[in-house]
C-alpha cells in the first residue's frame, strides 16, 4: 500500500492529510472553527456541520497540492467515522463514500479516539523535539502494546492498546469530559474560547491549591472511570461565593442549597481569578494523571501514550512527565499540532489497510467509540 487520503470532520475541525503505510505524513491541513464558535463559549452541532461543507472541498484540495498528488495516484481513502458529533461526521463520510466509489478504492473508517493514540508514533511527528518522549523516542518508532490515554473536548478514555488495531477499553468519562469542563469553567470565568488555551494561560500566575476543589474518582475502588461535572459545579459555586465575599477565604464552602442568579455572577479579578484557574486546572490534572497511574498498575505495560486537545495543556505534561519519571515509564505526548483535532493521526488507516481490515460503501458513523477489535468488513 502506497498513498493515501485522509479526513477527519468529528468535530469542529475540517482537516484532510495524505499517508503512507510507513507510517508518514506527507501533507497536513487544517481549517478550524473557533471564530464561529467563540461567542457561544463551546461547540454549536449545526453551526460546525454547515462550515464543514463550505470548508471540505477547499482542505482536500489544499492537502493533495501540498503532497504534489492527484486523486487518482491514491490507493485508499480513511476517513474518520467515529464518535462525534454526528452532523459533522456525516460531512467527512460522504466525502470519503464519494471519492472511494469515483476512484474505485479501498474505504477505511476509523475510531478517532484511537487515532488521537497513534498520533504519539513518532515517524509522525513533524518536529520530534516538540513532543513528550521519555526517556528517549522509541528507536524503531514502536509504540504498542501501550497504555493509551484521550482527553479532549468530548471524551475521556484510558484503554489498554495490544496492537493498533487491538485494544479494550479500561474507564471513560461518564458525564463531562475534561475538555468540555475547561471550555465551560473558561466560560463562566470570561476567559474566552476554547477554553483549555484560555484557563492555561490564566492559571500561569496562579496558586495551584488557593482553593479547595473536588477530586472525583467514580465507580469505586475497581473503576478507572473519569466524572468532571461536580468539579464545574464547585467552580461556579465558589464564584457565586466570591461575588457575595469577594475578600472570603478560599476554604469558606458555599452552603447547599443556596440560590443566585447565574446570568449576574461577575468572574473574580486578578490574582483570585488566576487561583481559581490554577486550582480548577490542577484539580483536572491531579485525576488524570492518577487515572494514568491505576491504569499501568492494573495492566503492567510500562508505556503510557496521551492524545487529545487538552494533552497539549503544559501543566498535564509536566505532570505526566513526573510520572514517567518516578515509575520508569516510557512517555509519549505528540507536539501541539497533533494533539488538536487533525488529519495525521489518520495515518492509523494504514495499520488497517495492510491487516485487510476495509470497509465498503455502508460504512455508517457514531457517536460511540468503538470498544475493541477492528474486525475485518
Amino acid at each position: 500500500m502506497g498513498s493515501f487520503l485522509a479526513i477527519e470532520t468529528t468535530c469542529d475541525e475540517t482537516a484532510a492529510a495524505v499517508c503512507t503505510d510507513r507510517p508518514a505524513v506527507l501533507s497536513s491541513i487544517v481549517a478550524t472553527q473557533h471564530e464561529l464558535h467563540g461567542r457561544f463559549g463551546g461547540v454549536v452541532p449545526e453551526i460546525a456541520a454547515r462550515a464543514h461543507v463550505r470548508q471540505i472541498i477547499p482542505v482536500l484540495d489544499a492537502a493533495l497540492r501540498e503532497a504534489g498528488m492527484r486523486l487518482e495516484e491514491l490507493e485508499a481513502v480513511v476517513v474518520s467515522n467515529r464518535p462525534g458529533l454526528i452532523g459533522s461526521l456525516a460531512i467527512g463520510l460522504t466525502a470519503a463514500k464519494t471519492l472511494a466509489l469515483v476512484l474505485d478504492r479501498p474505504l477505511v473508517g476509523v475510531d478517532h479516539l484511537a487515532a488521537h493514540v497513534y498520533a504519539c508514533h513518532p515517524w509522525l511527528w513533524p518536529d520530534r523535539s516538540a513532543g513528550v518522549a521519555w526517556p528517549t523516542l522509541p528507536a524503531d518508532g514502536e509504540i504498542f502494546p501501550c497504555v493509551g490515554m484521550v482527553v479532549s473536548g468530548g471524551h475521556t478514555s484510558v484503554s489498554l492498546f495490544s496492537s493498533p488495531v487491538d485494544y479494550e477499553l479500561l474507564g471513560a468519562t461518564i458525564d463531562d469530559a475534561a475538555g468540555e469542563s475547561f471550555d465551560k469553567v473558561a466560560q463562566l470565568l470570561q476567559l474566552g474560547y476554547p477554553g483549555g488555551p484560555a484557563v492555561q494561560r490564566a492559571a500561569e500566575s496562579g496558586d495551584p491549591h488557593a482553593f479547595e476543589l473536588p477530586r472525583s474518582f467514580p465507580g469505586g475502588p475497581e473503576s478507572l472511570n473519569f466524572s468532571f461535572s461536580g468539579l464545574k459545579t464547585a467552580v461556579l459555586y465558589t464564584v457565586a461565593r466570591l461575588n457575595r465575599a469577594p475578600n472570603a477565604g478560599s476554604a469558606e464552602r458555599q452552603p447547599a442549597g443556596v440560590a443566585f442568579d447565574l446570568a449576574s455572577l461577575e468572574p473574580p479579578k486578578g490574582k483570585l481569578l488566576a487561583d481559581l484557574a490554577a486550582s480548577f486546572q490542577e484539580a483536572v490534572v491531579d485525576v488524570l494523571v492518577r487515572r494514568c497511574e491505576q491504569a499501568i498498575e492494573r495492566t503492567g505495560v510500562r508505556r503510557l501514550c496521551v492524545g487529545g486537545g487538552v494533552a497539549a495543556n503544559r501543566r498535564l505534561r509536566e505532570r505526566l512527565l513526573e510520572l514517567a519519571r518516578r515509575l520508569d515509564l516510557q512517555l509519549l505526548i505528540p507536539p501541539l499540532r497533533l494533539c488538536t483535532d487533525n488529519a495525521a493521526m489518520l495515518a492509523l488507516g494504514g495499520e488497517y489497510l495492510k491487516r485487510g481490515l476495509v470497509d465498503d460503501l455502508s460504512l455508517d458513523i457514531s457517536s460511540v467509540p468503538q470498544r475493541g477489535r477492528r474486525r475485518a468488513h
